[in-house]
């Protein structure tokens, strides 16, 4: 993958991480939820345009529910590539 192009809006990769290492580090001491995801950080927030706002995704074409996942979707698999670990980044209506 080139990284020419790549956009990642509102994410500092060292920061990205070392939020992962201390998500492993958790998991290791059997903090792991349920799921088995971990959440490496969490807005409080329900509003989609606050969702567009926090992550710096103002190039998004059409402001939907469906147009956010895509493009996070998109951010995902470029910032997995990047830091070498498999990721994905979500909201829920809450």
């Amino acid at each position: 993958m080139s990284i020419e192009g790549v956009k990642i809006y509102g994410l500092c990769l060292e920061r990205l991480k070392y939020q992962i290492k201390n998500a492993k580090a958790r998991a290791g001491k059997g903090e792991l939820p349920g799921s088995g995801k971990m959440v490496l950080e969490c807005y409080n927030t329900g509003d989609l345009e606050d969702v567009i706002d926090i992550l710096e995704i103002y190039d998004i074409e059409h402001k939907t529910t469906e147009a956010v996942r895509e493009k996070l979707d998109d951010l995902a698999y470029t910032v997995s590539v990047l830091v070498q670990e498999a990721l994905e980044f979500g909201f829920s209506p809450e």
